[in-house]
């Protein structure tokens, strides 16, 4: 059932500049930014904190459980535009280390911590207006949303990019060692049993290798004009 507010979905793998596209287009649209990727950090830091390992899915589904994992939206001089807060505590700072990065990654291969998370932005989306990104949310978490968007890029470039994410952050990797660390990334996330990553049927897929964020974002804001109409339609 679709719901009474607008929804844009945004797949894609690491780095293909989902956060970046979803964060305009949300400021743009007036919508709730929600970045999942981030939630599933969230659940990495969590275990990390609590010396859980990443894969103990018993141990860390009791731990969510007993966990309150909330999203908020930012104020307008916070530099994150979208916040995760643990048990109150906001923890966007420490979600974006390499570290944190792969452990999220294998917490999202956990069915049951999928489960609860995915609970979790079904609802978010059933309150309010979202452009939403991640890796199964044209496919699991929203698949009838308004519109639906797979961005992608060659590894390459995809890699370039988180390298220059990091050294925004102060950490400086060897291309070739970001590269592998890229290939490792896209192979857990399109091979795991729970939710893979793919291409959902209707979805509008964008190769950004060679465009700009502005292309990028008037490309799919075009694209939502011609969802809105046709979804007038069906009405």
């Amino acid at each position: 059932m679709r719901s009474k507010h607008f929804q844009l979905a945004i797949d894609g793998p690491v780095a293909a500049g989902k956060g970046t596209v979803a964060a305009i287009l949300a400021q743009k649209l007036k919508c709730l930014y929600v970045d999942t990727g981030a939630m599933y950090r969230a659940v990495a830091l969590l275990a990390k904190r609590k010396n859980i390992d990443w894969l103990d899915e018993e141990k860390l589904v009791a731990l969510l459980k007993k966990t309150k994992l909330t999203l908020r939206r930012p104020k307008k001089n916070d530099k994150d535009k979208c916040l995760i807060f643990l048990d109150g505590e906001e923890v966007m700072q420490y979600l974006r280390t390499p570290d944190i990065s792969w452990g999220s990654s294998m917490v999202a291969t956990l069915p049951q911590v999928r489960k609860i998370l995915v609970e979790i932005q079904k609802k978010i989306a059933q309150k309010e207006s979202v452009v939403m990104e991640g890796r199964d949310i044209t496919t699991k978490v929203i698949p009838e949303a308004n519109l639906k968007i797979y961005l992608t890029a060659t590894q390459e470039e995809r890699a370039r990019r988180r390298q220059k994410q990091l050294e925004e952050q102060g950490i400086k990797k060897p291309l070739e060692e970001v590269l592998e660390e890229t290939k490792k990334r896209d192979y857990q996330d399109t091979h795991r049993k729970a939710d893979p990553l793919r291409i959902a049927p209707g979805a509008l897929v964008l190769d950004t290798t060679n465009l700009t964020i502005e292309e990028v974002v008037e490309a799919i804001l075009k694209k939502k004009k011609k969802a809105l109409y046709i979804s007038s339609l069906e009405i």
